[in-house]
């Protein structure tokens, strides 16, 4: 008895499967799929007409072999998960991002390390698992990031902490203006004992922002002592009012450097009796959507944080292209905004 027996096809669309459609050799079709220019017209639209009857999709592992290139890159963020998740900066930053890898074919890996004594993350990153990284929110004891820029293209989402480090590609604000700008504001309306809750000193932003202020305050004479040093925060913001306002109870303006820490500083004034801005004037950093979530919209200082991510992805992209036309430095522009706080 003879049994017959049927060939079953796979499931999934194979490039041998496109090949027999668009009568083409498997090496045409890999040619199309890798965007080959020594392919004719007709067969790429013939291999194309194959590819979207069969619902074929490319093996992207295949492909990486083939040209050692993984079409990923990482997003690094060395902070905690709760500070991640817990500061719209970090959001609108990933949203400018990932708008720009949607115009291309590459993907993003989050790789979010507080801290990282075996040097997990930079293994994983250097071991091939992407082409290119972008770093954001580093901080001075952040080594691996020197060791991570000798192995792969990397852009940095703010001035680098290495201040010798000339070569390499970053997209900013100029913080210290920002931060003049807003402390002016507040001598501007009449404020003459005014303080600040800084951002962490171990960071650049931190430390612009902390210059812009006193710059300021120095050229109007005033007093420079009014400062407590937080972590950017929410909780870290209250905390740090608490100790100034022990310090300095006479304090009548409040030139704080993020939105979120901005929010701890209203809740403890209103806590404590204080109106805002009746006793005390405050103007915060970032205008984040924390600036307009709580009982006082904020005064704040706007920097583009949408745009500074889509900048960042638009470099590193360009740079995977092996084009360096770019300048190393972008810094883009801030603006005061005006509301109820100050």
């Amino acid at each position: 008895m003879i049994t017959s027996v049927r060939q079953v096809r796979p499931s999934q669309p194979t490039l041998e499967m496109v090949a027999e459609v668009a009568g083409v050799s498997r090496a045409t079709v890999s040619r199309v799929v890798n965007g080959s220019t020594r392919v004719s017209p007709e067969i790429v639209a013939s291999v194309t007409e194959a590819i979207n009857q069969l619902n074929y999709v490319p093996n992207r592992a295949a492909r990486s072999l083939a040209s050692r290139q993984t079409e990923a890159v990482a997003l690094v963020v060395p902070e905690d998960m709760t500070r991640f998740f817990g500061d719209p900066y970090f959001a609108a930053v990933v949203q400018g991002i990932t708008r720009r890898l949607d115009q291309s074919d590459y993907t993003l890996n989050l790789l979010v390390a507080s801290s990282d004594p075996r040097h997990k993350t930079l293994r994983y990153l250097r071991s091939g698992n992407v082409d290119g990284a972008l770093i954001i929110s580093h901080h001075t004891g952040d080594d691996f990031v020197a060791e991570l820029e000798k192995t792969m293209p990397v852009v940095f989402g703010g001035r680098p902490s290495n201040a010798d480090n000339l070569a390499a590609y970053f997209v900013d604000v100029d913080n210290a203006a920002g931060a003049e700008t807003g402390t002016q504001h507040l001598v501007d309306i009449g404020r003459r004992r005014i303080g600040s809750i800084a951002g962490a000193v171990d960071m650049p932003a931190g430390i612009d922002r902390l210059t812009g202020f006193e710059r300021t305050l120095e050229r109007a004479g005033l007093p420079t002592d009014a400062v407590e040093l937080a972590d950017f925060t929410a909780a870290g913001g209250a905390a740090a009012t608490r100790r100034l306002l022990e310090r300095c109870p006479d304090i009548d303006g409040l030139f704080v450097a993020s939105d979120l820490m901005a929010t701890g500083a209203v809740d403890v004034l209103r806590e404590l009796g204080r109106s805002v801005p009746g006793n005390v004037a405050i103007v915060g950093f970032d205008d984040s959507p924390a600036a307009t979530s709580g009982p006082v919209p904020l005064t704040t200082v706007s920097q583009p944080s949408e745009e500074m991510g889509y900048a960042m992805a638009d470099i590193l992209l360009r740079r995977l292209a092996a084009d360096e036309s770019m300048p190393h430095r972008t810094l883009m522009p801030t603006r005061l905004v005006l509301r109820e706080s100050a």
